[in-house]
């Protein structure tokens, strides 16, 4: 008798549930955390790379900004870039000046697809940095080997706290850095890894560009869901 009895109250607990649900119950939490830059160890899910790679002479580092005030550290992203390269270099490069920190790839994939707006927390020198999301390979042909890109431009401006927050919509596919002029839909569910970059020319209207010294300071990375 007691077996039915909890047989039965499971059943009324479940009935119960099922009439208060809500389509909103369903939905992701309105922000989650992707990155947070408050550690070393952090740190050390991302990598460096730049036109040094092929003869440039641009560098980069990423390194931890210890609080004063006793609340948790930030990532600064920083280098120079330069428009030169090296003496008797083997590469054919077209162009050099250019610096990016990437994310390793996830265990698995992060899933977006509830998410409308990529958030980040920075402090910069007025320059346009570039945002790129990398999803598993679909675009491309299944042959290559390299992860689909999606790239938008993200203005940094200078010394004070700013938090960027770009639509995932506004993210154009690229290749190798070039747009690819086709109409095609990022799969946010697939979402492999990140990375911030710039270059020394382009960006928008109005940012510092050119060769010289480059600086910015992450305190995260989120997903929105900013759309009802």
């Amino acid at each position: 008798m007691s077996r039915f009895r909890g047989l039965w109250q499971a059943s009324v607990n479940a009935t119960r549930r099922a009439l208060l649900w809500k389509p909103e119950d369903l939905l992701p939490p309105s922000e989650r955390y992707i990155f947070k830059f408050d550690s070393k160890e952090e740190l050390k899910q991302w990598h460096l790379y730049a036109d040094s790679e092929f003869n440039g002479l641009s560098s980069a580092s990423l390194q931890i900004k210890e609080s004063t005030n006793g609340s948790s550290g930030t990532g600064v992203f920083s280098g120079n870039l330069s428009l030169d390269v090296s003496e008797g270099t083997k590469w054919n490069i077209s162009r050099s000046g250019f610096c990016g920190m990437r994310s390793k790839k996830f265990d698995g994939f992060i899933d977006l697809d509830g998410y409308d707006t990529l958030a980040l927390k920075v402090r910069g020198d007025g320059r346009c940095y570039i945002s790129t999301i990398y999803t598993e390979n679909w675009v491309n042909s299944p042959g290559q080997q390299e992860d689909n890109s999606w790239q938008a431009f993200v203005y940094v401006p200078k010394d004070n706290w700013y938090i960027a927050k770009i639509p995932l919509a506004r993210y154009l596919p690229t290749w190798r850095g070039n747009v690819i002029d086709e109409e095609l839909e990022m799969n946010p569910s697939r979402v492999v890894g990140m990375s911030l970059s710039l270059n020394a020319e382009g960006g928008i209207p109005g940012s510092h560009s050119g060769p010289g010294d480059f600086q910015v300071e992450i305190d995260w990375i989120k997903a929105l869901r900013t759309l009802s």
